[in-house]
């Protein structure tokens, strides 16, 4: 059976913890201006993955992810 590949633009994008994955979080990339600074604070940081997705990501990241 060939070896399963990493689906690279999961890994790029999620980190593997001990109890499941960890992401980005979205709306901090432009067009900052607008949003104040307590917005930008909260938005910095990696947050949990949702159990529902988790299942997902491994299948997509067989081995570590970053």
């Amino acid at each position: 059976m060939p070896k399963q590949k990493t689906h690279s633009g999961a890994a790029k994008r999620f980190r593997r913890t001990a109890t499941g994955f960890k992401h980005r979080r979205t709306n901090r990339n432009h067009i900052l201006t607008k949003k104040s600074s307590k917005r930008k604070r909260q938005l910095r940081g990696l947050e949990a993955v949702a159990k529902a997705d988790a299942a997902a990501l491994k299948r997509m990241t067989p081995k570590k992810a970053r």
